[in-house]
């Protein structure tokens, strides 16, 4: 039984934000009468909220300035002002501004990223696959998902595009694309720092920095972050801290304008990150199957049998138990230039980049404090290069137009690991006389200190034209169709060795031939290559229609295509090492509005995709051995529902804002999925629920809540003036919930994620030119006890991620 050791109904956090927004109106009402003098000193912040209110949000999403409102297609827009305001930094902060925005990660390189329930499943991440989700810094596409887990720094602004994305976007998704700007260079000289100090030893320093090298001609931009956070788990076997979290970030542009008609913009960056994850915690613990058959050789028995004493089942005690070494590390690094030219009628841009990945782990992979399993891992380096060439037509024509090449090359070499201690035989199996025994010498022989190892290189290259008109056939109605044509290659080899293990010369050649049995049956000798090639079309069609000046309507149906994709892991018996591709055909409805002189905004979609052989990453955990993951099709799912937001500015002092997801993302055909960990993998007569497979069609996928929404408010008030700048008071409150959901790939209960809900809120002082700033934050107000992800076992052990715990600080910052 899955249970929280806090009782907070999500009703209690509704209140509260109610309740923290009063607190504020009445702080900044109560702000002296002589304040009234200083209103004419406008709150930078609600100067941004009004201004987005009234529809003056600047998007690039179709590769030109456009007013989001004026865009027929579904996305919402993180601005810098909100990002900083909210003190978000991270993709996984992001998203509970973002209701159909899903990011979570069980570590940095398998992060799960969906939009509209589409994107990546609840497994590992394969390395042979792309997501569904494009991941876009300043135009350059980021190939892996690990990459986007760095901190963002010193940004514009987010965009967030809902459906298939091809047409104008560099690589082919088919279910969305997160489009991130970074803050250019400026030829006037600006100066921005802040400094951060909180709870659990967390501590952040940003800073960027502008200024012309040649008036008018060259000009540069540095921005460093450095952040640390101490671990908010516990390693009882060692008393250290786990679920830590140091990010050092930097990056550098130079931007160089011959002449006015001409830009060239050189962006180099380098991150690296350091966190000791994961820590198994223990959820729960079963020892038989709902049917009441017992679990055999379960995890209670195997500790029983190793005199080992399990943690209890208190998740939120946050205690875990590992005599391994455990490590999250990673370093992200690239370089890209762009080249900006206005040719008049026409303007030509050309992206050309090159990226490194390196992800360095280390897993304890049996949950316990015994040397059963010393090592689960799979290493990274990962290389790619990208070529995006478009020629755009300018200005406002009764045919707006723009055509494009990409290119996109990748290499990702994977080193695996897999290695078993003193404990793992008796651990495994059962002595003499017990059902699944196996003769302990042979299983001594074979386990202890054996090791094995593998070698992966799935290798992408990827061809593709496109292309995307708007017809303005009249001042309210427009036609916009795009096209692209995509050719992709892949390939790649795995090879699966043993490394180290026991001489087994001293055995019989009986009692070694059933040694290597069993390390075969661990870890079989594996080597083999397998290729593929895949040609798709998609395409676009979308009809708009202006109601009124700020009345829009949208109609649109894509197709969106995700190339093949290559297993290159040990597969089990009926798995292929190449997977399909996977088609989307999307149709969506949409609203774009803006009432009571633009000081309110609502924003609606309804959509409805059609998957056909969807791309899955199937999870097997085998009672004994490592865990088997490979990707498969399903023949059908289907992802529909409406989202809504709305922003109401009624004056420059506050705003609020309100978004809200309502997603039905099911299996439409899946009728041999892996069976629930709390069914008997083996048919018995009288239980229909026995076997290895179950039937999932009408169910919801993994990881997708039905229901999602996030409240936000706003408020500032002015209440003096120092030195000649006015002094205001503001504060910030958020609140997000989401629906429960399950984090596994069979729908097992014991992954049935409840829901939950998070309020942060911040107030603070500040000048109105921006000289100084500071401001109390807290993070997870209520200090709300949930879950991110959890996962059963098949031999009765749950263990879960679990989310933050309250955090609190104070941040400084300056702007020169």
């Amino acid at each position: 039984m899955i249970q929280h050791t806090k009782t907070k109904g999500n009703s209690v956090a509704v209140r509260q934000v109610l309740l923290t927004g009063a607190a504020f109106a009445g702080l900044l009402v109560a702000a002296p009468a002589w304040a009234e003098s200083a209103a004419d000193n406008a709150p930078a912040l609600v100067d941004a909220l009004a201004a987005d209110a009234a529809g003056e949000i600047v998007v690039t999403a179709r590769h030109r300035d456009e007013d989001a409102q004026d865009v027929p297609i579904a996305l919402s827009v993180v601005s810098s002002e909100t990002l900083a305001n909210t003190g978000n930094f991270t993709l996984g902060q992001v998203q509970q501004l973002v209701p159909s925005l899903q990011v979570f990660s069980f570590n940095p390189r398998n992060t799960n990223v969906n939009i509209r329930g589409l994107g990546s499943n609840v497994a590992l991440t394969n390395d042979g696959l792309e997501n569904g989700v494009g991941f876009y810094v300043d135009n350059v596409y980021y190939g892996r998902p690990g990459q986007s887990q760095f901190d963002l720094v010193d940004l514009a602004q987010i965009e967030v595009l809902r459906g298939p994305q091809g047409t104008l976007f560099g690589k082919n998704t088919t279910a969305g694309a997160i489009n991130i700007t970074t803050k250019a260079p400026t030829f006037d000289p600006e100066f921005f720092g802040e400094a951060t100090l909180g709870t659990y030893g967390y501590h952040q320093v940003k800073g960027s920095v502008s200024a012309p090298i040649i008036a008018d001609k060259v000009a540069f931009r540095l921005s460093v972050a450095d952040t640390h956070r101490d671990g908010f788990l516990t390693n009882i076997y060692d008393g250290s801290k786990a679920q830590d979290y140091d990010n050092f970030s930097v990056r550098g542009q130079l931007l160089v304008t011959p002449s006015e008609d001409l830009s060239i913009k050189i962006i180099g960056d380098y991150s690296h990150q350091k966190q000791h994850f994961a820590l198994n915690i223990p959820v729960a613990y079963f020892s038989s199957y709902d049917s009441g058959v017992a679990v055999p050789n379960n995890f209670l028995q195997r500790a029983a049998r190793a005199g080992y004493t399990p943690l209890p089942a208190d998740p939120f005690a946050r205690r875990g138990d590992s005599d391994g070494h455990y490590q999250a590390f990673m370093k992200g690094y690239g370089v890209s230039g762009q080249i900006d030219w206005d040719l008049g009628p026409v303007a030509l841009t050309s992206i050309t980049a090159y990226r490194w990945w390196d992800w360095d782990p280390a897993n304890d992979g049996d949950s316990t404090s015994l040397p059963v399993i010393t090592k689960a891992q799979q290493a990274n380096r990962q290389r790619q290069f990208s070529q995006e060439i478009r020629l755009a037509s300018t200005g406002k024509n009764t045919i707006d137009w723009v055509v494009g090449a990409y290119y996109f090359w990748q290499i990702v070499r994977g080193y695996g690991a897999s290695a078993y201690g003193s404990a793992a035989a008796n651990w495994n199996f059962p002595p003499p006389g017990v059902a699944g025994a196996t003769d302990p010498v042979i299983a001594e022989a074979a386990l202890n200190g054996f090791e094995a190892r593998s070698t992966s290189t799935p290798r992408t290259k990827s061809y593709a034209l496109f292309g995307q008109a708007n017809w303005n056939i009249s001042d309210r109605l427009s036609l916009t169709g795009g096209l692209r044509y995509t050719y992709e290659k892949k390939d790649g080899e795995y090879d699966q060795y043993w490394y180290a293990g026991d001489d087994l010369s001293g055995l019989t050649d009986a009692q070694a031939a059933a040694a290597r049995a069993l390390r075969t049956r661990f870890n079989p000798v594996t080597n083999y290559s397998v290729n593929l090639t895949d040609n798709s079309v998609s395409g676009l069609a979308t009809l708009s229609w202006k109601i009124t000046d700020d009345v829009m309507l949208y109609g649109s149906y894509s197709r969106g295509n995700k190339s093949g994709g290559l297993n290159l892991t040990t597969l089990p018996p009926g798995a292929t090492a190449e997977v399909k591709p996977e088609k989307v055909d999307n149709f969506e409805i949409g609203l774009k509005s803006q009432f009571l002189d633009r000081s309110l905004t609502i924003n609606a979609a309804g959509f409805w995709t059609e998957v056909s052989d969807y791309q899955t990453a199937i999870t097997v955990i085998p009672a004994s051995g490592p865990v088997i993951q490979y990707i498969s099709n399903i023949p059908k799912v289907r992802s529909r529902g409406v989202e809504a937001d709305l922003s109401y500015a009624p004056a420059k002092w506050i705003s609020f804002s309100a978004a809200g997801s309502y997603v039905e993302a099911t299996y439409r055909g899946y009728a041999n999925a892996p069976n629930k960990q709390e069914n008997n993998p083996v048919v018995t007569p009288g239980d229909p629920t026995s076997g290895p497979t179950q039937d999932l069609t009408g169910v919801q996928l993994g990881g997708v809540p039905k229901f999602t929404y996030t409240l936000g408010l706003d408020l500032s008030r002015p209440l003096t003036e120092w030195e000649g700048r006015g002094v205001e008071i503001y504060g910030h409150a958020d609140f997000s919930h989401r629906s429960g959901f399950n984090t596994s790939s069979t729908d097992s209960r014991y992954a049935d994620v409840p829901g939950y809900g998070l309020l942060n809120a911040r107030i603070g002082l500040r000048v109105d030119d921006g000289l100084w700033d500071i401001s109390l934050w807290a993070r997870n107000l209520t200090d709300k006890d949930y879950f991110q992800a959890l996962s059963p076992g098949a031999f009765g052990l749950v263990t879960g991620t679990i989310g933050d715990p309250r955090t609190i600080g104070v941040t400084v910052r300056t702007k020169l």
